[in-house]
């Protein structure tokens, strides 16, 4: 049986069982139509059975699908490498591929600690993290994580003494840098939005003082773009307002079709492993990294993203959602936040929101909140009235 995620098998719903999906639709086993509004974990920007990308993954499989870059390379991995060097800002031009976002996370911690050790400095062992952050699930990405309901598991060993958790706040960062910056190997954020952390959302000020101040202190910046990049906060990627020594993206880089995702390295950091040492080299392989399916539809997924002028989509699908929330309020309504192709109703109480996930499905929408927040991450080829559709029926749960 499948053992299904971030779910209590003993007592869960069965889950709504998928037979197709095409556009923005789910179409469950039972006839109904479902708006998908959270593309499927923030992925599928195109939405489902896009032609373009179905024909990359067909044109790919007609030679083959997958070999290991152990040893041996292809065109499709060659050329989306090519391809982020070119789009990606400053000089973001080394990239390393893995099978997904916490992988590649955890592959950007570990280039970060051993980038100081390769200069034969073992005393930068610490992280500076955000408070609420999620950086996935595995367990490096957990330690910096700071998420109580996903990560409680780590409580079985104690406060990390690796990790310092800050909030957004710009005196807090300058107080950390003043404690901790001889013992910082990186600084860790998911930039300007905190997703599973709650749809926080955050000021670009923080990341340029935290740019000048990694800067100042010989520490390394890390974005994780996973979910923040390819649009979601309304900037192509956050990279782009500041940059990082490193940024990790996945999910929407393939369009939700493979999990598949990577992480850059500018040229300091590149340089810090290319050696005549063999001791410098980073030790990591993951077996399907550059899968040749995957790259293969990530570069027809940023080909679209490029011609069909996806961030004027986006200003539309915000402009429409802070028309429609805008004002909307609760007396059970803590705070609605909106930020690009992303909003969130934060709730008082996490009760407020039970029964919303069948109240939702009942109306054709597939909307998926937890904890204190009912939020959306809709797929941008999402039309106006489906997206007001989505939104009506957040606000009609409160009307009822």
């Amino acid at each position: 049986m499948i053992w299904y995620p971030y779910q209590q098998m003993k007592t869960m719903q069965p889950p709504i069982k998928i037979r197709r999906a095409e556009g923005v639709y789910l179409y469950p086993e039972d006839g109904s139509r479902l708006i998908d509004a959270v593309s499927s974990w923030w992925s599928t920007i195109h939405g489902y059975h896009n032609p373009v990308l179905d024909n990359a993954i067909r044109t790919q499989l007609d030679s083959f699908a997958h070999v290991m870059l152990g040893g041996l390379t292809h065109e499709p991995a060659e050329r989306l490498s090519a391809k982020l060097q070119e789009w990606l800002p400053g000089d973001l031009n080394h990239c390393f591929f893995s099978d997904s976002g916490s992988v590649a996370v955890e592959v950007a911690l570990k280039m970060a600690l051993q980038y100081f050790m390769n200069q034969g400095d073992t005393q930068r062992t610490m992280v500076l993290a955000l408070e609420h952050a999620y950086h996935g699930d595995t367990f490096k990405t957990m330690e910096v994580g700071d998420d109580e309901d996903y990560h409680f598991v780590l409580n079985a060993y104690g406060k990390s003494k690796y990790v310092v958790h800050i909030p957004t706040e710009i005196d807090v960062l300058e107080q950390a840098f003043a404690a901790y910056h001889d013992q910082l190997n990186c600084m860790i954020v998911e930039p300007l939005l905190q997703g599973a952390g709650g749809m926080r959302m955050y000021d670009v000020s923080f990341l340029k003082r935290a740019r000048q101040l990694c800067d100042q202190y010989g520490v390394l910046l890390i974005f994780d773009e996973v979910a923040t990049g390819f649009g979601r906060t309304g900037n192509r990627f956050v990279a782009d307002l500041v940059l990082p020594d490193i940024l990790v993206l996945g999910k929407a880089l393939t369009g939700g079709y493979i999990g598949h995702a990577v992480t850059v390295a500018n040229e300091k950091v590149y340089q810090g492993f290319y050696s005549d040492d063999p001791a410098h080299a980073l030790m990591h392989g993951p077996t399907f990294m550059g899968n040749a399916l995957a790259c293969s539809v990530a570069l027809k997924s940023i080909a679209l993203f490029e011609d069909q002028n996806y961030l004027e989509k986006i200003k539309k699908i915000e402009s429409v959602t802070r028309r429609e929330l805008i004002g909307f309020t609760d007396p059970r309504i803590k705070e609605v936040r909106i930020m690009g192709g992303c909003s969130c109703i934060e709730v008082l109480d996490e009760k407020t929101l039970e029964g919303f996930k069948e109240f939702a499905y009942e109306r054709g929408v597939f909307l998926r909140p937890f904890l204190r927040y009912l939020y959306t991450m809709v797929p941008y080829v999402m039309e106006e009235d489906e997206l007001v559709q989505v939104l009506q029926v957040m606000k009609d749960w409160f009307r009822r």
